[in-house]
């Protein structure tokens, strides 16, 4: 099957508002805008280039009331320091009755669309998906292992 998740939408009354907290939030760049439409990409030439579906946000005119159906989980290196730097561009923490024993953050852009931050992964855990900390500017397999961008 040659079959590839092209984008991921998210609808909103004002576009803007989700759409320049995600641009902070993952330093991705702004490829296309319009009143009713804009699209985020990753980095050009960056590992997520060409392989990382888009986000796309769309105008609608009804606002979100319910949990979302679908959402977004980001895996940090640091889930503390990146909990913070989430909320200075405008995220909160949100209660979806996760519990206090969880090991995520269940947190909400401005636009209130739910979100996880996780938690970082362990070495062994790592190890086990041909992740080995340490390693970045080393080649692996043919590839050059970056470090993503903070």
């Amino acid at each position: 099957m040659n079959l590839r998740i092209q984008a991921v939408s998210i609808d909103s009354t004002d576009p803007k508002v989700p759409a320049d907290f995600w641009e902070k939030a993952l330093d991705w760049r702004r490829t296309y805008e319009a009143e009713d439409e804009i699209v985020l990409e990753p980095p050009a030439g960056s590992p997520a280039d060409g392989v990382c579906p888009d986000l796309l946000f769309l105008k609608v005119p009804e606002r979100k009331e319910l949990k979302n159906r679908l959402h977004m989980d980001l895996r940090p290196e640091d889930q503390a320091e990146e909990v913070k730097r989430l909320e200075a561009l405008g995220a909160v923490r949100v209660d979806v009755g996760q519990g206090p024993e969880v090991t995520w953050v269940v947190m909400a852009d401005p636009d209130g669309n739910e979100f996880c931050v996780l938690r970082a992964l362990k070495s062994d855990e790592l190890e086990a998906q041909g992740l080995v900390p340490g390693i970045e500017g080393q080649a692996v397999d043919g590839v050059t292992v970056e470090r993503p961008a903070n």
